[in-house]
């Protein structure tokens, strides 16, 4: 029997909020064990952890049909895929933060700056479009801490209550763009795993629709 491929975050909040939701539609998963790959045991379809930033190179090879991360990632990564459904949880900012004893008169502030992110392109895009010149210093964690030991003077990084720029000196500046969990698929689906999808959809679109509800997934004869 064909399956469709899912890859969701190995781990972290983003995972657990992932496999969540396919429970509460009615697709039985196991995660517990610590595995990299895992089968729905009444749904066709196979489960893969993988890191978030890997899951649009992975989707776009047609490793993975389909996968569940922030829309952040896919900008970042602009690989040839579609996103196919916004899901409304894993919600967050991209923001650029400065040190918080100084004075911000808008975007031109960054001008000549240096700026530490984890999202080059994203950033660079940005700055490019808006005709100031910034040098980027690109990070693959802790950005926060760039500031405090004079890597750059502001930086570019995911904001969900704010509270890690405070613990770290810094203020928010500035919110570029906002963020949440989507499905991302492949453009060459088989017409399979095309109705796959769409069946998945349709789950997906249901529990959302009955967010606060209570609903059952029914399954009948042909014939009463």
């Amino acid at each position: 029997m064909e399956k469709i491929k899912i890859a969701i975050q190995k781990s972290g909040r983003l995972s657990e909020k992932s496999i969540e939701m396919l429970k509460e539609c009615g697709i039985k998963v196991s995660n517990g064990d610590r595995r990299l790959k895992t089968s729905a045991s009444n749904f066709p379809m196979e489960i893969l952890f993988l890191r978030d930033d890997d899951i649009p190179q992975y989707v776009e090879q047609g490793v993975a049909d389909i996968g569940i991360l922030g829309e952040n990632e896919v900008w970042e990564k602009d690989k040839d895929v579609k996103v196919v459904e916004k899901l409304g949880f894993a919600n967050c900012r991209l923001s650029l933060a400065i040190p918080k004893d100084e004075k911000y008169s808008g975007l031109e502030y960054f001008n000549g700056k240096r700026v530490a992110t984890s999202y080059p392109k994203i950033l660079g895009k940005f700055f490019q479009e808006k005709g100031i010149n910034v040098k980027i210093e690109e990070l693959g964690g802790s950005v926060e801490i760039a500031t405090g030991i004079g890597l750059a003077d502001g930086i570019f990084d995911i904001v969900s209550t704010g509270s890690t720029l405070i613990m770290n000196g810094l203020k928010e500046a500035e919110t570029l763009i906002h963020s949440e969990a989507v499905i991302i698929s492949n453009k060459n689906l088989s017409p399979r795993k095309t109705e796959l999808l769409d069946q998945l959809l349709f789950r997906v679109k249901a529990h959302k629709n009955g967010q606060g509800k209570k609903y059952v997934l029914l399954n009948a004869p042909d014939e009463v």
